[in-house]
């Protein structure tokens, strides 16, 4: 689970991307999940789309998405929605550490 400033920094870095995953009219489907597999293997950070002609909520999609591709969903914005993926060897993405709450109290 990422924190809010953990979040912040990402949908920052996000910014400069162009949407590699695009959801379809069939919604979340085995390819769907495919491409942002794939994407994950080349980038920790994927932004994604989700068409006009989807009926089903973009959020929703989202979800599903980051559910079955075991990624995080970071932020929905409007259409468009930012997944992340850290990977296992090496992450490229250093977030903002959380906070230790035992610390605070001294």
């Amino acid at each position: 689970m990422i924190t809010s400033k953990q979040r912040a920094y990402l949908i920052g870095l996000s910014n400069s991307l162009n949407p590699i995953v695009q959801v379809g009219m069939q919604g979340v489907t085995p390819e769907v999940v495919k491409s942002a597999e794939e994407a994950f293997n080349t980038h920790e950070l994927v932004k994604g789309a989700v068409q006009k002609n989807v009926l089903e909520d973009v959020r929703a999609c989202a979800e599903t998405l980051a559910e079955r591709s075991r990624s995080e969903l970071v932020t929905v914005i409007g259409r468009k929605f930012i997944l992340y993926k850290p990977f296992k060897d090496k992450p490229v993405i250093v977030l903002p550490k959380k906070k230790n709450p035992a610390s605070e109290l001294d």
